[in-house]
């Protein structure tokens, strides 16, 4: 195989299975990565906004599916959950009028915690493998559709 070849493979996306509450979470783990690496950088303010601007672009996708009447996640989930993106979408116009890397921590530390959520409740909702019956899994948000 040639150094091209190997060089292309690499920089192909993987794609991982899993159900769409897996996807969320890791998609929040990633953005959370991302807005620590930004913190940790102080000095490249022009990262650190494209940085806060993908996370808003990921959290906008969960307020528009959040939004949408037919999503089948319960009343009082779904109402803490707009409640909670409505708070990022504040905190992310602070952030990028008066970019600091320290004002990122609250989005970091929330977008572990929803992610822990889901990816905890992912693998608590995952059948033993010698049971034949496979227990109800928890709703994801709703965003990514298995």
């Amino acid at each position: 195989m040639s150094n091209e070849n190997v060089s292309t493979q690499y920089r192909q996306p993987t794609q991982q299975g899993g159900s769409p509450r897996e996807t969320e979470g890791r998609a929040l783990m990633e953005a959370a990565r991302r807005l620590s690496i930004a913190k940790d950088n102080p000095s490249d303010i022009t990262a650190l906004v494209d940085t806060v601007r993908l996370n808003w672009r990921l959290w906008t996708i969960f307020q528009s599916d959040l939004s949408d009447p037919q999503t089948d996640l319960p009343a009082d989930l779904r109402s803490n959950m707009l409640n909670l993106c409505n708070f990022i979408d504040k905190r992310t116009v602070d952030i990028l009028s008066d970019p600091k890397p320290q004002s990122l921590d609250v989005l970091i530390n929330i977008n572990r915690n929803i992610a822990a959520g889901l990816l905890s409740d992912t693998a608590a909702a995952k059948p033993a493998s010698d049971s034949n019956t496979e227990e109800p899994r928890p709703p994801s948000l709703g965003v990514i559709n298995a």
